[in-house]
């Protein structure tokens, strides 16, 4: 299936995807997987910028991680609702993708828009396995059922505990990359748009600072942690990375 992906990072603003797990995409695409981003709206109620710019700064990040397609919802900011509607619209991007796992926004954060798109993602993962759910793709063809394997929710603003932790040290570099290709949006001494939270001059710092709090709990660098509310298995206990003793 020339769509199939192993992973589909789905969030509910552009940016979300590179603040949160852009270096584990950034991973596997290495590893010569295929990703995805799918976004659930065009962040139109952002301070800063335009929809029409936010567009193509999104592009110009996936580009840099290297995702095979980024694709957008159009639902409103700040307005969308865990329904039918949305629901439907999800369940056939997640159809036609096919994720093995899906990364998503986190249950609990800052923004209610994070939290309301972490269940409604998480929500629409379960349905599109359900035979009954009736879809059509792009050419009118009905869908065949699909659920991820699992969908591990990032951790954005507020700090959480993590069910697991990514090393992302070797591609944190090309992670802050990816983020600022949203120039509108973070700090830029020269912009006359006003002051928001995540333009400050200090906004990107907390990002490494976060990356680094994560990586300390695994003993590498930079980490990004997930919660797994499902819980997390192993194959065998040599699959479990722990900290090197000194």
């Amino acid at each position: 299936m020339k769509n199939k992906l192993q992973l589909l990072a789905i969030a509910a603003h552009p940016d979300d995807v590179e603040l949160g797990c852009a270096g584990t995409l950034i991973k596997h695409i290495q590893k010569g997987q295929k990703a995805g981003i799918v976004d659930l709206t065009l962040g139109e109620l952002g301070t800063r910028g335009t929809p029409e710019i936010r567009w193509e700064e999104s592009l110009a990040a996936a580009n840099i991680m290297g995702a095979t397609i980024r694709d957008n919802l159009k639902l409103a900011d700040g307005f969308f609702q865990i329904d039918q509607s949305s629901l439907l619209k999800l369940i056939v991007r997640i159809r036609k993708y096919q994720p093995e796992m899906v990364l998503a926004n986190a249950l609990e954060d800052r923004h209610p828009d994070h939290g309301r798109g972490g269940k409604l993602i998480s929500d629409a993962c379960f349905l599109a396995g359900l035979r009954k759910i009736e879809t059509t793709d792009d050419d009118g063809h009905l869908q065949l059922p699909w659920r991820p394997k699992k969908v591990l929710h990032m951790i954005q603003d507020r700090l959480l505990n993590p069910s697991l932790v990514v090393d992302i040290t070797d591609v944190m570099e090309q992670k802050m990359e990816a983020i600022k290709a949203y120039k509108t949006q973070f700090h830029n001494p020269n912009s006359d748009e006003p002051l928001t939270y995540i333009s400050t001059s200090s906004f990107l710092e907390h990002v490494e600072s976060r990356a680094m709090t994560m990586g300390k709990m695994i003993g590498v660098k930079y980490g990004e942690g997930f919660v797994v509310p499902s819980g997390v298995g192993l194959s065998d206990l040599d699959a479990l990375q722990l900290p090197q003793m000194p």
